[in-house]
């Protein structure tokens, strides 16, 4: 089922005051049929779309997303709901950073709900997610499993326009996630920053100084097995720090670094990394990975 339903979105990043908030949705769901994993139910609407392109030999079936209205205001929302059904494997990305434009009030939201059903892998790791000066963003990912369902997840946020020589001072950041398996919360988390954004992400005992920052989940019943093998890729990352941690079938990856391609790199490496150590999958990413 494929299913695109219009809306229209004038204006650019300087024009915010003008445009009508708009609400996005996007719904994928994979499913193991006749020996292969196949897409069973496609939904998007303005101004997300999903595509579709051609794995690479040997990989997983790959969805895109993709935000044609150039980013985000205040207002605005964008829903995302992907799943894997059992047995299936696929991995979910974006087609490019995630801007979100100054607010003069309102928040804008992204929510995530990531279903992992039993015997499935789902990967679901976006591109990063670029704030600017005065953006109010509220993003909450939920990620729920069940039986063996295994699942490797990521965000990561980018704090100003570097290359503008822009930060941010002000406004909100909420970046949380929740995590469950069979119905039960394992783990929750939430990164708020409001108001003086400026000096918690220059206190040394905050962000140091950081300009991006990345959290990777990998969930599974055997996730903390591959602790060291995480820590391992850490001490090859240059320019960001890495923290790994295991618990209660979760393997939680932090990544902070004062600039955000050094952050990116090691966010792609880790996940590259893991997902062979982990499923025995291609260390390569998706080609948009490489631009």
């Amino acid at each position: 089922m494929v299913q695109t339903l219009a809306a229209g979105r004038p204006g650019n990043a300087g024009r915010e005051e003008k445009k009508v908030a708009v609400h996005g949705a996007a719904t994928v769901r994979f499913e193991h049929r006749h020996g292969e994993t196949r897409l069973a139910t496609l939904y998007h609407h303005d101004p997300l779309r999903v595509l579709m392109p051609a794995p690479r030999r040997g990989d997983l079936p790959v969805a895109v997303l993709a935000t044609t209205s150039g980013g985000m205001v205040g207002g605005d929302r964008m829903d995302i709901a992907l799943s894997a059904g059992p047995g299936a494997k696929a991995l979910v990305t974006t087609q490019a950073a995630e801007k979100v434009y100054r607010s003069t009030g309102e928040d804008c939201r992204i929510d995530t709900a990531v279903s992992v059903e039993d015997g499935a892998w789902l990967e679901w790791m976006p591109q990063e997610a670029i704030v600017f000066e005065g953006a109010r963003l509220r993003r909450l990912t939920k990620l729920d499993l069940s039986g063996d369902g295994r699942a490797v997840a990521g965000e990561m946020l980018v704090f100003g326009r570097a290359a503008f020589g822009e930060t941010v001072t002000r406004g909100l950041i909420r970046d949380a996630w929740e995590v469950a398996r069979d119905g039960r919360l394992i783990w929750a988390d939430a990164l708020h920053l409001e108001d003086d954004i400026a000096e918690a992400l220059a206190h040394p005992a905050g962000f140091g100084g950081a300009g991006a920052c990345a959290t990777l989940l990998h969930a599974a019943a055997g996730a903390g097995r591959h602790l060291e093998a995480v820590r391992a890729l850490a001490e090859r990352v240059e320019g960001a720090r890495v923290g790994a941690t295991a618990f209660e079938g979760l393997l939680v990856v932090r990544i902070l670094g004062g600039d955000a391609r050094a952050v990116r790199r090691a966010y792609a490496a880790i996940w590259s990394g893991l997902r062979a150590e982990a499923a025995g999958l291609p260390t390569r990413l998706p080609r948009l990975w490489e631009v």
